[in-house]
Parts: C-alpha cells; sequence; structure tokens
C-alpha cells in the first residue's frame, strides 16, 4: 500500500529529498526507438528546462539531476528561509506564473481597495499558495503535468506518459545526501552510455564541470524551447558551500572541489573497465566522514536499492518513521551502518 507524501516530506526534519519519476511501458523520454528510429533526445531539455525555471519561482533548489531514457532522478532542497521571507506580493507574482491565480488577487495587486469578505478569501488563498510554493509535490506535479502535455502532443495521443506518482526518499544526514547526489550524477557512468564526467549528459555534475571551463566544447545541457522564450528566469543550481547540515547552511554542505575529487575517484572506480579497481589514495570526504571505501562504492551503484523512503544514520530513520507514523521497520539497516559508522 502507498504511503501518504507527507509522511516522507517533512522539511522541518531536513530540506533535501532525492525524487524519480519513470514513464509509462514503453514511452521514451529521450533517446531513439530502436523499432521505429525516431529520437527523442529533445526531450532531456524540456526536463532541464523546466527544473530550473520551476525553481526560480518555487523556493525549491536543484541539487543535482540525472536525466535518463525512460526516467529522470532529481535531488532537491527546500529553501525554508527563503519560503519565509516571501511578501505577499512575492508569493503572488510567483503562483501566477504557474496558473491563472485568482481575481481577488489581481485586485490587490492593482492596489485596489478589498471588501471584508475579498480580504478573508485573500488571506485563505495567501496561506494556500506560500505552502505550495515551497512543496515538493506542487513542483513535481508543474514539472510532469507540462512534459506529458507536450509528449502526447508531439506523439499525438492521449493517456498517462507518467507510470505513477514519483517516488521520494528524504536524506536525513550529510552521509545520505553526498551518496544520493553522487549515485545521481553517476547514473549515465553507470548505465554504461558515458565514460566521464564531461560525456555524461544532461547530469547536474556535467554542468558544474562545464561551468568551470567556459570555453569548452561539451554540448549545451538545454535546448532553448518555444515554452521558455517567457519572461521566466532560470534558476542556477544549488551551491556548494562547504558548511553542515547542523549549521545555518544556504547550500550543499561540502566544497564543491572535494566533491569532485570523490565523484572523479567513484566514477574510476564503478567503470566496467576499471571493475574491482580502488585507487589507495581515499578522497578527502570519504575519510572526513569515516565511509570505509567498499562500502562507498555499494552505495554509489545500488543506492536505491538500500534504501526506501528515508536515507541517513539507522536511529534517525527510526525516529523519522516514529514521527510520521510511517510503519514499524526501516529499509536499509546494514547500509545505513556500513555508511554511517
Amino acid at each position: 500500500m502507498t504511503s501518504a507524501r507527507r509522511q516522507f516530506i517533512d522539511a522541518n526534519t531536513t530540506p533535501f529529498y532525492h525524487v524519480i519519476n519513470r514513464c509509462v511501458r514503453r514511452a521514451f523520454l529521450c533517446g531513439e526507438d530502436k523499432l521505429t528510429g525516431r529520437s527523442y533526445e529533445h526531450r532531456r531539455g524540456w526536463i532541464v528546462d523546466k527544473i530550473k525555471a520551476l525553481s526560480a519561482i518555487f523556493c525549491i533548489d536543484i541539487c543535482a539531476y540525472a536525466v535518463m531514457s525512460n526516467h529522470y532522478h532529481l535531488v532537491l532542497k527546500i529553501d525554508v528561509d527563503k519560503a519565509k521571507s516571501l511578501t505577499q506580493k512575492d508569493i503572488i507574482s510567483r503562483w501566477c506564473q504557474i496558473t491563472k491565480g485568482h481575481a481577488v488577487a489581481t485586485k490587490y495587486m492593482n492596489g485596489d481597495a478589498l471588501i471584508d469578505g475579498e480580504a478573508m478569501l485573500l488571506d485563505a488563498l495567501l496561506a494556500e499558495w506560500h505552502e505550495r510554493l515551497s512543496s515538493i509535490s506542487w513542483f513535481m506535479r508543474c514539472l510532469n503535468e507540462e512534459i506529458a502535455r507536450k509528449a502526447n502532443r508531439e506523439d499525438e495521443c492521449k493517456g498517462a506518459f507518467w507510470e505513477g506518482r514519483f517516488k521520494s526518499q528524504a536524506l536525513l544526514d550529510e552521509q545520505a545526501l553526498l551518496a544520493c547526489m553522487m549515485y545521481v550524477d553517476l547514473n549515465p557512468i553507470r548505465a554504461g552510455i558515458a565514460d566521464s564526467l564531461q560525456s555524461s549528459d544532461f547530469t547536474s555534475i556535467q554542468e558544474r564541470v562545464n561551468a568551470l571551463n567556459p570555453h569548452s566544447n561539451a554540448p549545451q545541457l538545454a535546448k532553448t524551447t518555444a515554452d521558455n522564450l517567457q519572461q521566466i528566469p532560470h534558476k542556477a543550481l544549488a551551491k556548494f558551500d562547504g558548511s553542515t547540515l547542523q549549521n545555518q547552511q544556504t547550500g550543499i554542505p561540502f566544497h564543491f572541489a572535494d566533491y569532485l575529487e570523490l565523484i572523479d575517484w567513484t566514477g574510476r572506480a564503478i567503470r566496467l573497465d576499471k571493475k574491482g579497481y580502488i585507487d589507495n589514495q581515499l578522497p578527502k570526504l570519504l575519510n572526513e566522514l569515516g565511509i570505509s571505501p567498499d562500502a562507498w562504492l555499494t552505495s554509489a551503484k545500488e543506492f536505491r536499492r538500500q534504501y526506501s523512503g528515508i536515507s541517513g544514520r539507522w536511529d534517525s530513520m527510526c525516529e523519522f518513521k516514529k514521527q510520521h507514523n510511517s510503519g514499524k521497520w526501516c529499509k536499509g539497516k546494514a547500509s545505513s551502518q556500513a555508511l554511517h559508522p
């Protein structure tokens, strides 16, 4: 039986979440259909463009992404401080970029006086919209509905494009966040469709690496589409700020240089032509977090299999389950203990 989304998404417990969505049946998100020879590569750009546009509207940052042939992965961060700082006009302005809004909100934005009933209605709308602007469920709804409509229009068909609602994992600590981001960024290498970070198309790590070398000849990650000619700014990826989850960090709690060193080491270690290879010089982050290399490489390859709806230290996962009444057991005990000494 499926669980209510609120049981696994709680910004007060952790702002970081891993989300996944997969196409229904044989529908293509991207890639080439070998039966017809038709290419769907351009749809990968749809995903990247849309998550950037939505991130600029919602109080949600993109930490990592990977767009694969029939599914995609995102690591998202709910920006609680940004949500708290929104004014009433900010809320209306942002929400009206994705919906038609409401006549009473338009009246307020125009500076017209509101009668008592209208003021009460506006307060209710503002509370609802404010909550939705930091909701991963609404972020995913806006993303998936548009992609499905565009794909169905292009395929000249109707019906479901996604096999179901998105799956989510709460990332409770630094080890879980690091392992999940690495798992997402290394998807193309693990699948054997790329042999380096630079050739891992439509991933956040390729975008970050290319940003270090603006004169790179690597292909652009996202093509400009007609829908993105609207006046909606695209937001950059969440930044690495090097702090910890316990501190008042605003981005990803690692230094990018350390992350790049670790992902390069991990990517080379899990490539088929380097099977079983482990460099004697362990990356700095593994030493700092006390993670064994064998456990780390297993997690980089099998993160989704190791954990269910939450990932973190065993005691943290059990406490999260208890708080949200989401069952009496936790999946991932062995892997949790390996990554969380």
